[in-house]
């Protein structure tokens, strides 16, 4: 599984989900997904054994935000995601949206081909 697959699994009964941008018309509170980064950490014997995926999850909102930050926050957590950046980025006043970003981070060990 990848952090995408998994982070869509989890967040999705909270708010809509999308990846890189949110497509057609958005509702008053949604999720989209940006991958960051994508290393390998761990070798043995020259070969990766273990894939660290990082994600921004940001959170859009028109309403208060703190709410849904928090149940994110608690579902990550609970899933054994690290978050690594948590960040008020702004009220954006041509859409009305407050823009809450979650960074979140998983280890997954690399298959064998």
């Amino acid at each position: 599984m990848s952090i995408l697959q998994e982070l869509n699994t989890l967040l999705s009964p909270i708010l809509p989900v999308e990846t890189g941008i949110f497509s057609g018309i958005a509702p008053d509170e949604y999720l989209v997904l940006t991958p960051m980064t994508d290393e390998f950490a761990l070798f043995g014997d020259n070969a990766p054994l273990i894939d660290v995926s990082e994600v921004r999850i940001s959170l859009f909102s028109k309403g208060n935000y703190i709410n849904r930050k928090n149940q994110i926050t608690a579902a990550l957590l609970g899933a054994a995601f690290t978050i690594t950046d948590r960040r008020y980025i702004g009220h954006e006043n041509d859409s009305g949206y407050h823009h809450f970003a979650i960074d979140a981070v998983k280890e997954y060990e690399t298959e064998e081909n």
